[in-house]
């Protein structure tokens, strides 16, 4: 059994009308996120994760921003995009784990809802999906509440 880890990071600056989104979930219906697609930076920090482990590029080679066909994208469809190209080599997703930096935006009321989706989303069970949240103490520009980013740690086998 060959096993490979990857690790994503996305980051996107707050701006415009809302929602804002984790892997499809509505946290913040008061404000948007500047992106080309929809600005899930759980999402596509998770695709970069796999995409990473499966030596496969990132997220920009896949969908390029100065695409329009990604303008407004739905992120959960271009994650189960990458999910089925991962899968395509043979690999299958053992566990993933996301972890949100944010300073007032609030995961734990939405915690399970994002797992479930996550879940779904990649055909695994919930209990290989985890999420969490940190703030930054307020320090720099996500401690200035300015924008929300996002870390994903992807582990795969075959």
């Amino acid at each position: 059994m060959t096993v490979r880890t990857g690790w994503g990071m996305d980051v996107h600056r707050f701006g415009g009308d809302g929602p804002t989104l984790l892997a499809g979930v509505t946290v913040d219906e008061s404000r948007g996120v500047i992106a080309t697609s929809d600005g899930d930076v759980a999402a596509h920090a998770l695709a970069d994760a796999l995409l990473g482990a499966a030596a496969l590029g990132d997220v920009g080679t896949h969908f390029p921003s100065d695409d329009d066909r990604w303008r407004d994208a739905d992120s959960m469809t271009l994650l189960a995009t990458v999910a089925a190209l991962v899968r395509a080599f043979g690999w299958d997703f053992d566990a993933v784990d996301v972890t949100v930096i944010a300073e007032k935006v609030r995961v734990a009321p939405h915690r399970e809802a994002i797992r479930a989706a996550l879940a779904t989303t990649l055909g695994i069970g919930v209990d290989a999906v985890s999420v969490k949240a940190t703030t930054t103490d307020g320090l720099g520009f996500l401690g200035a509440d300015e924008g929300i980013a996002a870390t994903a740690l992807a582990v795969i086998s075959r």
